[in-house]
């Protein structure tokens, strides 16, 4: 993260500024958790310790309201690209409608794939001490 931080891209509820993020969160929401999760470099089935955490956990009388992996990758996301928002904000979006959270986090992935630069820079060559006596 570098520079001053900065906002979400789209609201929570922007789905209009992303009509297909928003039909593909609708029709198949495990599956756009799962490119997020993706876009994001991280392990493309960790979404679904969301789907089958909870009911593993509740046969043993542990219940779990925060979906652990839509927490993390949004927390990942804000903080790799400097979006202000606070840890509070993220486990009430997480736990209050975590399918426009992922939604969310979709847009925001593309956006900044998109409007990313890449620089290609080579090092230095370098020149190794000689022998001024030989």
């Amino acid at each position: 993260m570098a520079g001053p931080l900065t906002n979400w891209n789209t609201g929570l509820f922007g789905c209009c500024e992303d009509m297909s993020s928003c039909c593909y969160g609708f029709w198949c929401c495990p599956c756009l958790a799962c490119t997020v999760a993706g876009k994001f470099d991280e392990n493309r089935c960790l979404p679904l310790c969301d789907i089958c955490s909870p009911s593993v956990l509740s046969a043993f009388g542990i219940p779990l309201i925060v979906p652990p992996a839509a927490l993390a990758l949004r927390v990942g996301i804000r903080h790799k690209y400097g979006i202000k928002s606070s840890l509070c904000k993220d486990i009430a979006t997480s736990c209050v409608c975590v399918w426009c959270s992922y939604c969310q986090m979709h847009r925001e992935l593309k956006y900044r794939k998109k409007n990313s630069s890449v620089v290609v820079m080579q090092p230095a060559p370098m020149v190794a001490p000689g022998n001024p006596g030989k």
